[in-house]
Order: structure tokens, then C-alpha cells, then sequence
């Protein structure tokens, strides 16, 4: 009988966002809230020199930089790179050039896109001016983009100005982190996840240490050997150790506080992770015996419930916390 093929090697999109809430200090609320205004500010450190982005402490003497000045719209380039392909999110949809831009009355460059129609557009040295987001926020984003300019830079000399602009200053911004890429989870993990469609939960075991890992990795980081021998484990298993969690993540559907787990499966050489149900969250406990309720789908364990066993001895799994 001719041997089974091995299942294809499962590929999907995959997209990891981490929206990040921070507040600022006087120097980068003054920067953004200018740029609301249509207003460049920099800061001025105990050598003269002007910083723009500004920042709160000098970069040399680490001292406490609050002297800033108001910039230029106009600029140089310092250097560049040109995007043929514009990902979601960056500031133009078309092509465009990477820039590192010296406004005018500064002595650092700060970076963003310069709209040209190609690489031959774009030199260094060459002269550009801000163009402003029609809708401002207080972001960086409310430069829209540099463009080419003929003119010359003017008054170069920075003015002083006191971070002052009405009564809403921007205090705080969100940093949309976002990354897509496409993730193939590998042979041992796409036979681990077949399994999981089936209501089996298989591992792998090495054939040195006899460690069985779940979910498999294809090989055994402690022995550096293949991990070629395929071990049905749990359903069951028992609770390590556990967090309580009190604060709800976004496009979660749970409600807080509950609590995460390391569950070891019975058969399995280390624990995984899970959420527990079924059980108020102030109940759970080191050595509480689980189950799997699985999802509307069937595909994985949506999370753990007590199983109505009797607690398992700490000896029996103190080697997986």
C-alpha cells in the first residue's frame, strides 16, 4: 500500500495590530498642536543647535531642552528613497520618494514622503515645501506631504515661540502599529491543525529526550533532532499556572475579568495556553483538572472548563510550569 501523502502546508494573511495609547510632555504637545495650526516648531539645545522633530532632553548632555522656536515650511533634502509600491496606511496611494527633509532654520531632518512623479524627480539638495492634510488632527500625518519647490529659504532664522496654541492642546496620541504578512505555520504544525479540525489534539514526540511537544514544532529544541513521531494527547489535561485579565482587548468578545492558563494536556511534555470558563474567575487554581469546549465551528477549543475531577497532585506537573 502506497504511503499517505502529507497534507498540503497550510498558508493564511495574517495581520498583527497593536494600537498604542501615549501621552506626551510640553515639547511633542507644542510640536503637534502646531502642526494642527500649520505651524512647524523645533527646540533649541544648549549648543544652539535646532532639533526638529523636537525632543524633550538634549541628545548630547541628556539635559531638559524646553527653549522652542518656530521653523520654516521650506527645506532640503538630505537624502532619499523612492516606494514604486505605497502600502496601506503611508501617506500617499501613488509612488513616491522617502525623504529626509532639513527645513529651513533647523539642523536635524525629519522624515516623510515627497510627492514626485519618479526617482528622476527627486535629487539631494533638492528644494521642498510642507503641504498640509486639508483636515489637521495633531498628528504627523497633518503634513501630508513635502512637495518640489523653487523658491529659495527665505529668513532661515528660527523665532522663539511659547508652545502656547488656544486652549486644546493635543496630550496624547495612538500609534497604529500594524503589520500583515503572510504566515505558513510549517508540516508539523499543519498536520497539528488538521488534527484540531477533527477534534484531536496531536504532538510530536522526540526520539531522544521523549519529550512530546504540543502544538509541534517539527523538531526538539532541547535534543536538536527531528520530532517525526505523531502523539495523540489530552483531551484532558491540568492547570500550571494562570493570570487573571482585567482589561478587555479590542474585537474580543469576552467579558472581563478571566483568566488565561498554561494547561498541560495529558501525554504532553509542556503546557499551552488557554482561557478557562465554566468557572468563576477567582476559582481557578494550580492543578485544577480541565476539558475542551470547542468552537461554533468545531476547529479548535474555544477555552477549558472544570471536568469534575479531583485536583492533581503538584508533583505530577511541576516540571511544566
Amino acid at each position: 500500500m502506497a504511503p499517505t501523502p502529507p497534507p498540503e502546508v497550510l498558508r493564511a494573511p495574517l495581520v498583527v495590530e497593536f494600537p498604542f495609547t501615549r501621552s506626551l510632555g510640553p515639547v511633542q504637545s507644542a510640536f503637534l498642536t502646531g502642526l494642527r495650526e500649520r505651524t512647524l516648531l523645533g527646540v533649541r539645545t544648549e549648543s544652539g543647535d535646532v532639533l526638529v522633530p523636537p525632543v524633550e532632553y538634549d541628545p548630547v548632555t541628556a539635559a531638559e531642552l524646553r527653549d522652542l522656536v518656530e521653523v520654516g515650511g521650506t527645506g532640503t533634502v538630505t537624502t532619499w528613497a523612492w516606494n514604486p509600491e505605497p502600502r496601506p496606511g503611508q501617506p500617499l496611494a501613488t509612488p513616491f520618494a522617502w525623504v529626509l527633509v532639513r527645513l529651513d532654520g533647523a539642523d536635524t531632518a525629519l522624515l516623510h514622503a515627497l510627492d514626485a512623479p519618479g526617482p528622476d524627480a527627486v535629487r539631494t539638495g533638492q528644494r521642498v515645501r510642507v503641504r498640509w492634510a486639508a483636515e489637521r488632527t495633531g498628528a504627523i500625518t497633518d503634513i501630508a506631504c513635502f512637495e518640489p519647490y523653487d523658491g529659495d529659504a527665505g529668513n532661515p532664522e528660527p523665532a522663539a515661540h511659547d508652545g502656547l496654541f488656544g486652549d486644546d492642546p493635543v496630550t496624547g496620541i495612538v500609534a497604529e502599529a500594524r503589520l500583515d504578512y503572510t504566515y505558513s505555520p510549517g508540516r508539523a504544525q499543519t498536520r497539528y491543525l488538521h488534527g484540531l479540525s477533527e477534534r484531536r489534539t496531536v504532538g510530536e514526540r522526540c526520539p531522544s529526550c521523549a519529550k512530546v511537544y504540543v502544538p509541534p514544532r517539527g523538531a526538539c529544541p532541547t535534543c536538536g533532532v527531528a520530532t517525526t513521531d505523531q502523539v495523540e494527547v489530552g483531551p484532558r489535561g491540568t492547570v500550571t499556572t494562570f493570570c487573571i485579565v482585567n482589561i478587555k482587548a479590542k474585537n474580543l468578545d469576552i467579558e472581563v475579568p478571566y483568566v488565561y492558563a498554561h494547561i498541560a494536556l495529558d501525554g504532553a511534555g509542556l503546557a499551552l495556553h488557554g482561557r478557562i470558563g465554566g468557572i468563576p474567575y477567582d476559582q481557578v487554581r494550580m492543578g485544577l483538572r480541565v476539558e475542551p469546549v470547542w468552537s461554533e465551528d468545531g476547529r479548535y477549543p474555544d477555552h477549558y472548563r472544570p471536568c469534575g475531577e479531583p485536583d492533581a497532585d503538584y508533583d505530577t506537573y511541576k516540571e511544566l510550569l
